[in-house]
């Protein structure tokens, strides 16, 4: 794949921007039907990964086992340069919802931000949209939350021992939050969840860094929650209107638990130690707390010894690997159901991680490892598939351009944008010649 890459020069990059500048005017960007003929606003599908570093088959890690990503790929564009405005999941994730920068928002840290703070979203309707689901809900759009979308891993204001009042973590943006909870009863519960009903914050020291019993994907949350969400699909298919649907995945964030299969199927695989083996002089550099808090079945010395790296890689990988496969469920009830053609797929990492990169298990750093993760929009009418661009992308390019696909009439928000549209990286894929000059 990293030979069909789509490139283009400044001259190539203004002319499409020119192009999709007088197309947005007339009401036809490129995935919108021709004149004369009923005109249907796409669905989007976006979904969310936690932790997910580019370390996938598409990306060029062949040992990885992630062949639905990879089938994603090779009908949409893959941007091999994006990168997250903050290294942690509170803050990128506001930056990616709000289109704000942190420089403009101040929110570098906070998985709070939402709802507490100068940050807090007004609980009032304003005028202007707040948010991008809130956004495309004012466009019509039937809009879906299932999974972390947000930072709380149901959409709902709770605190990791479940006080709270449950409000929407993001205020007017959803028309429903149908998280399925299963054995683990509320949201926090599902995302640090062990087999059976476990989690981390049930207070019976459930603190393991990796577990792989579960026997069925079901057994597990995002298992729950891929059924769930190909299940909501054949229901806003019969609504008849256009929907955004927000799927947010939780593995391959810690504790690392997938199924016994992924760890059986990873375990067979040759895979290589973290290139960068040494400390950096650094102040950005930790000590991986988060990681290194878990009981690990092994000795969790400092550095980790070769044999335990390779352990903790695996376990990583065999949760990208169950996060793939239902990926993959999504996917094909878009098929299925015939909306593929009309829906918008965007798949999203929150930030990377350091997979024992510079001897850090985690992220909280500004290097790449930490901010750079996977992007791949498919858009409907694609005329070729598979590309590549290098070109460097960031989150808040995210909403204005899936606000220009979808021809939102509606775009009155209540701060300005700070993202670019990648329209203009998007058009290659509808006759721009995507080798440079």
């Amino acid at each position: 794949m990293g030979s069909n890459k789509c490139k283009l020069s400044r001259r190539q990059f203004l002319k499409a921007a020119m192009a999709m500048t007088a197309a947005t005017a007339a009401g036809c960007l490129p995935n919108a039907r021709r004149a004369g003929a009923e005109s249907r606003k796409p669905n989007v599908l976006f979904i969310a990964v936690d932790d997910l570093r580019p370390e996938l088959g598409c990306f060029g890690a062949t040992y990885a086992q992630t062949p639905n990503i990879d089938k994603l790929a090779t009908t949409g564009v893959r941007f091999t340069n994006h990168f997250v405005q903050v290294p942690t999941c509170g803050a990128s994730r506001y930056a990616l919802l709000m289109g704000r920068s942190p420089a403009n928002s101040g929110v570098t840290s906070s998985n709070a931000a939402f709802y507490q703070g100068k940050s807090a979203l007004s609980q009032e309707r304003l005028e202007k949209a707040q948010s991008m689901p809130e956004l495309f809900r004012r466009n019509g759009y039937h809009t879906v939350c299932i999974g972390k979308i947000s930072h709380t891993p149901d959409g709902r204001v709770f605190s990791y021992n479940g006080k709270g009042d449950g409000r929407p973590e993001v205020p007017h943006a959803w028309d429903e939050l149908p998280t399925p909870y299963g054995k683990w009863k509320r949201g926090w519960g599902t995302f640090f969840a062990y087999e059976g009903g476990r989690h981390r914050e049930d207070g019976k020291g459930n603190k393991d860094l990796m577990e792989f019993k579960a026997e069925k994907d079901e057994d597990l949350p995002d298992g729950l929650m891929a059924k769930a969400a190909a299940r909501k699909l054949k229901e806003l298919k019969d609504k008849g209107k256009p929907f955004f649907l927000g799927v947010g995945f939780f593995k391959p964030h810690l504790p690392f638990v997938a199924t016994k299969a992924d760890w059986q199927a990873v375990s067979q695989v040759d895979i290589p130690l973290a290139a960068h083996q040494q400390k950096p002089d650094s102040a950005y550099w930790h000590r991986s707390g988060e990681f290194y808090k878990y009981k690990a079945p092994f000795e969790k010395d400092w550095p980790l010894a070769k044999e335990n790296q390779l352990k903790a890689k695996r376990a990583y990988l065999a949760c990208a690997r169950y996060t793939d496969r239902q990926i993959g469920k999504l996917l094909t009830a878009l098929d299925e159901l015939g909306l593929a053609d009309n829906t918008i797929v965007v798949l999203w990492g929150d930030h990377g991680w350091h997979l024992g990169d510079s001897q850090i298990w985690g992220k909280h750093t500004p290097f790449e490892r930490a901010v750079r993760s996977p992007l791949i929009i498919r858009a409907p009418q694609m005329k070729s598939a598979g590309k590549e661009c290098d070109g460097l992308v960031e989150t808040l390019d995210i909403y204005p351009t899936l606000v220009d696909l979808c021809s939102a009439s509606m775009q009155e928000t209540e701060h300005p944008l700070d993202g670019k549209t990648l329209c203009p990286l998007l058009l290659c894929r509808f006759g721009i010649s995507c080798n440079p000059d």
